[in-house]
């Protein structure tokens, strides 16, 4: 059977290489005239950068975790997870809950108070099932927890409100804190949470890239680049795949495109499938990548949730997950900023963004105000994350059922239209070779 796979990033260069591992014959289309999509990198000046945003390889699941870290081979490195929140000008231990004690005694009390009530109150059965997201964190953590950090960083980073967000998607993500490890956080006895990200590896050259290279490697005449797919339509019973100018042919297709890329090449959309799609709620982000000289502090990645610290809700720091990322003498920190089109973010230039970053980042004292910029650039994605609004979970049904009557197959983050982060994208590859085993 041949296969037509859309979109070269991460999710379809490991669905080529799943399916000619399995004997079948697979073409992979991308539009760029690279593949990688979220997962691509960029080197300048010595400096390499992902510019989909930070990312690390670590995985719950075992089985993803080592096809990862076997892929790289001795191109990894392993760090040890040292992560903040930057809260009223503090560097907090994440996650929060595990911080309480650095938090300043007023806010402290406030949310250890606030998440001892809501623990009485849960086992008097007395909150109710959570009608949204703002809903979920309050019955979780408590309204100190939530008022303090976790709606502002979520309403910062989702560049939406919390209480017209869906709570669906946190079953099973977000557990809740033990009381005693919230107790031992409040008076200072040191917590983990999230064990799973404690340690995790990066490529140590080539930046996230390199993963997406390294899948692949064994299917590169099965990719073409610069192809941006216009029209999906069968003929004689086989899917035809054009460009506008050349035609391609296969038995089945598997969309990782976007769905709001994918829907316009069919030559049928009925207008109710056409209106969910367009309700389906997305944001882009802005990677700000910045090198400079000095060292970064000795941190993995800081989350930012106040607004009067800077437009980016994350930083990391690219050089602490290797050494040779950065030259030597020199450090790095990658900013992302969430948008959507229109909005005020949106409208700033490129220049704008880098002065407001880097006039942030040094009255954080993230770097050095004597340090010398080495290098500054910025980045667009359109496409970087799912927003779970109160209507996703119809609109999504309506426009998977429609796509599944026409036989294309939806696997990965954008075409799934999920919150997928790397593992759960190489996750959803293997699924699928599991459905047609």
């Amino acid at each position: 059977m041949r296969w037509a796979i859309l979109g070269g990033g991460l999710t379809g260069v490991t669905l080529s290489r799943l399916l000619q591992q399995a004997g079948e014959e697979a073409i992979v289309f991308e539009k760029e005239d690279r593949i990688g999509g979220l997962c691509r990198s960029e080197s300048a000046d010595g400096f390499t950068f992902d510019i989909g945003g930070s990312h690390i390889i670590f995985s719950r699941n075992e089985t993803v975790l080592s096809f990862m870290n076997d892929l790289l081979s001795s191109n990894k490195a392993e760090r040890k997870r040292n992560t903040k929140i930057f809260y009223k000008g503090l560097m907090v231990t994440y996650p929060f809950e595990n911080g309480l004690y650095e938090l300043p005694k007023e806010d402290l009390f406030y949310c250890i108070s606030e998440y001892i009530k809501t623990i009485i109150a849960a086992e008097k059965g007395e909150i109710p099932a959570p009608r949204n997201f703002r809903d979920w964190i309050l019955g979780t953590f408590g309204r100190g927890i939530a008022d303090c950090y976790l709606n502002p960083y979520n309403e910062k980073i989702w560049n939406f409100p919390t209480e017209r967000m869906s709570a669906h998607w946190m079953e099973g993500r977000v557990p809740r804190p033990p009381v005693d490890d919230i107790i031992r956080s409040a008076i200072g006895i040191p917590t983990e949470g999230y064990t799973h990200q404690s340690v995790f590896t990066y490529p140590i050259e080539g930046g996230i890239e390199s993963i997406v290279k390294a899948i692949s490697e064994p299917v590169q005449d099965c990719i073409v680049t610069g192809y941006s797919v216009s029209s999906l339509r069968k003929r004689d019973g086989q899917w035809v795949i054009s460009d506008g100018t050349t035609d391609y042919t296969a038995d089945r297709v598997i969309s990782t495109i976007p769905l709001q890329h994918l829907l316009p090449c069919l030559d049928y959309v009925p207008e109710e499938v056409q209106r969910a799609c367009d309700a389906l709620r997305y944001n882009s982000l802005i990677s700000v990548c910045i090198g400079f000289s000095g060292s970064a502090p000795p941190l993995s990645w800081v989350y930012i949730p106040d607004a009067e610290s800077g437009y980016f809700n994350r930083i990391s720091f690219p050089s602490n997950y290797s050494d040779a990322v950065a030259p030597a003498g020199h450090a790095s920190v990658l900013a992302e900023i969430t948008y959507n089109e229109g909005d005020a973010i949106s409208r700033l230039t490129d220049m704008e963004i880098l002065d407001d970053t880097i006039r942030s980042l040094v009255q954080m004292g993230v770097i050095p105000a004597d340090a010398s910029i080495a290098h500054s650039s910025v980045y667009r994605s359109k496409f970087a994350y799912v927003v779970y609004d109160l209507d996703y979970l119809e609109n999504i049904s309506v426009v998977r059922s429609f796509l599944k009557e026409q036989g294309i197959d939806l696997v990965g983050r954008f075409s799934e239209f999920e919150y997928l982060n790397m593992d759960g994208c190489i996750q959803s590859a293997f699924s699928f070779m599991e459905r047609h085993s």
